[in-house]
């Protein structure tokens, strides 16, 4: 029997990290601006929200992050230097991003970690329970999880997670869970979690990625959670607790994702992301591809 729980309406995404992984792009440059092929990391992340229906977002942020306000916002002279020039295309793409969503922003003064980061939207969530998109994952928008996270927790009540099954051997870069089989074949039961462990001592390789649909009693347990790895309040942290307590606000529940993600958080990364997203655009693909096999064909002469 299907449980009716309150609709999600908001989503939150944490925008505050320093990208020292990108440095020096990202010394005077938001890592969230960045582009990937033609538009910014962030701007994915938004209309991946908006085409779950969740139009209300709010971008917590830090110093040296205005680029991110500006980017969601009208650029009247651009958008009369377009106008002018009668380049409607041009000038729809500039728009688009402006009328996504209705955004707000609030900063992290202090960076103490993603938990802490998650926190500070508790005034603006209010009592309802919310969605939180990390902007180093970028989710195929064919393969639409963030939905399918809704759907479960509308069902389920609680909370949700994303999971992907990685190498052990990988393990250690992520949030890690212990979980039950259910009746769903593409969810699981969530009954432990921990940050970052050794290969040795993970109890899966379910690892966590960058979409939660959260239970708004999460806030109340990340204002009582001590810092944890890194000395940051993890939000791994704030779930385990979840996990172990049904009664503080619901179950904890994963969707096991099996379809395209582009991680932009690595350099490596980020680069097979433009590639791969390049490749699959109907106006640049054909050339690039054409171009990529050439090059690829070259090298591999030479080497």
């Amino acid at each position: 029997m299907i449980q009716s729980h309150p609709r999600i309406s908001k989503a939150v995404i944490p925008a505050a990290g320093l990208g020292t992984r990108f440095l020096p792009a990202t010394k005077a440059t938001p890592k969230e601006m960045l582009p990937v092929v033609d538009k910014p990391a962030i701007q994915y992340v938004v209309e991946e929200a908006v085409s779950a229906g969740l139009d209300d977002v709010l971008m917590i942020t830090g110093r040296n992050k205005r680029p991110l306000e500006d980017h969601f916002d009208r650029n009247y002279e651009l958008e009369s230097a377009l106008q002018k020039k009668g380049d409607a295309g041009r000038l729809a793409k500039v728009q688009e991003s402006s009328d996504l969503a209705t955004m707000h922003y609030v900063r992290q003064g202090d960076p103490r970690g993603l938990g802490h980061a998650v926190l500070c939207a508790a005034p603006h969530v209010g009592h309802e329970p919310f969605a939180v998109l990390l902007g180093d994952d970028l989710i195929d928008p064919r393969d639409p999880l963030l939905q399918r996270m809704i759907e479960v927790q509308e069902q389920h009540g609680g909370s949700v997670i994303a999971l992907m099954e990685v190498a052990p051997e990988q393990i250690h870069l992520y949030g890690c869970a212990a979980v039950e089989t259910t009746a769903d074949g593409d969810v699981v039961k969530v009954t432990g979690l921990v940050e970052k462990p050794d290969p040795e001592d993970a109890p899966s390789n379910y690892a966590v990625i960058g979409r939660y649909v959260l239970d708004p009693h999460i806030f109340d347990i990340l204002r009582k959670t001590e810092p944890g790895r890194g000395g940051e309040i993890q939000l791994t942290d704030a779930l385990q607790q979840l996990a172990q307590d049904e009664k503080v606000g619901g179950p904890v529940h994963g969707v096991v994702f099996k379809g395209r993600r582009y991680d932009t958080g690595d350099r490596g990364d980020y680069l097979r992301a433009i590639v791969r997203l390049a490749c699959e655009r109907e106006d640049l693909g054909p050339d690039f591809r054409t171009w990529l096999r050439r090059y690829v064909a070259e090298e591999m002469q030479q080497s």
